[in-house]
């Protein structure tokens, strides 16, 4: 009776053997020099992500003589390449050839940064050096604490939006409540070093700089600032302009803020219209809307160094104002209002039959933002 047990029992050792060989990767079963011919047929983007499958071919994929292929395809053979080939360490190509791409760029990146535009003191071609794909963390956001708190600044028949936080809104179906879209709006100071210096888990952190300390001038830090504003939507600009030498008076510094006037309200030529509607766009899959009384916008202050002080870009809502009888304009009078840690924005608009007109324009800065930049004690 003891027999036809041996026998199950060598069978059964028989097929689990079997079985683990099949299971093999049958990758690792091939030749090492099958497995180089085949990877040298890929990219270097390709042979990259190779190397992290597993143990053995992330060593083939390392292969000195793959890289050098690579690099002398993509750069051009030179007698230095073919000297070095066969004496140099381990990864050097595959090093060479990262440095080389990222060394060039680079100077790709510097050139188009290094154009600085005169009116917002930022660099002019920042779109052309953005790519998609990059993996860099913007912002983190408690969305249930800040839905609780989320600021409604406008609907249309089939969305609401709300305004989480400066520069994020995110819009809701009025008859299901749920998400049909959420967006951002990022201002272009150090957006590209935002974009490929930070991580997946943790974002770019802006060096702190200082202005010379001046302890002379008894307004250091009042004076000779410059405004870049913009009014627009995800289609068009409806106002643009630049305001320069804004400053203010020490004795003028009321409520821990300091006042900078670009548009006077009794300045009629100061006066600026706007070019369209206040509508802010939206597209979600299938449908598409516009919600009204709302826009971007775009704010650039400058120092009296011509660096970024505050910068802002988020979307606003308009909202009716009550204002005393004014005899220049009969029209209804509007309110775009901007708060932040850092200071607030305040736009004065008035409807004229079939536009309207930006009367002031108020820039507030935090005294305490300024002290800090310039080392005061206002």
């Amino acid at each position: 009776m003891s027999a036809p047990k041996q026998v199950t029992s060598s069978y059964l050792r028989t097929c689990r053997g079997a079985a683990e060989t099949s299971s093999r990767n049958l990758v690792e079963r091939l030749p090492p020099e099958i497995l180089i011919k085949i990877l040298s047929y890929l990219d270097a983007s390709a042979l990259f992500s190779v190397s992290h499958v597993n143990k053995l071919l992330c060593q083939l994929a390392n292969d000195n003589a793959l890289w050098n292929k690579i690099y002398i395809a993509k750069y051009g053979k030179n007698k230095k390449s073919q000297e070095l080939q066969d004496r140099v360490a381990g990864g050097y190509w595959k090093w060479l050839l990262f440095r080389t791409v990222a060394a060039r760029d680079m100077n790709k990146w510097n050139r188009h940064l290094g154009l600085v535009s005169r009116h917002t003191g930022l660099p002019s071609h920042t779109e052309r050096v953005l790519s998609p794909g990059w993996r860099s963390l913007m912002a983190e956001l408690e969305v249930q604490t800040l839905t609780k708190s989320a600021q409604v600044i406008g609907r249309d028949r089939l969305v609401e939006m709300k305004l989480l936080q400066p520069g994020i809104i995110i819009g809701t179906w009025r008859d299901q409540c749920s998400v049909a879209f959420i967006a951002f709006t990022l201002h272009f100071h150090r957006l590209v070093e935002r974009s490929i210096q930070g991580s997946s888990s943790c974002p770019y952190v802006e060096p702190l700089v200082k202005t010379p300390f001046d302890d002379i001038d008894p307004q250091y830090g009042l004076h000779g600032y410059q405004l870049h504003i913009v009014l627009h939507n995800t289609e068009c600009k409806l106002m643009s302009g630049s305001f320069a030498q804004l400053f203010c008076r020490r004795t003028q510094i009321c409520d821990g803020l300091i006042q900078l006037t670009a548009i006077s309200r009794t300045n009629l030529s100061q006066h600026t219209p706007l070019s369209g509607s206040v509508t802010l766009p939206w597209r979600c899959e299938a449908l598409q809307g516009a919600v009204e009384n709302c826009c971007i916008m775009s704010l650039t202050l400058l120092d009296e160094f011509r660096k970024p002080f505050w910068c802002v870009s988020s979307p606003v809502s308009m909202q009716p104002e009550e204002t005393p009888v004014s005899y220049d304009y009969d029209g209804e009078h509007f309110l775009i209002h901007y708060l932040d840690s850092d200071g607030q924005v305040k736009v004065t608009l008035v409807w004229m039959k079939e536009q309207f007109v930006v009367i002031s324009l108020v820039v507030y800065m935090s005294v305490s933002k300024v002290n800090k930049h310039f080392s005061t004690d206002y």
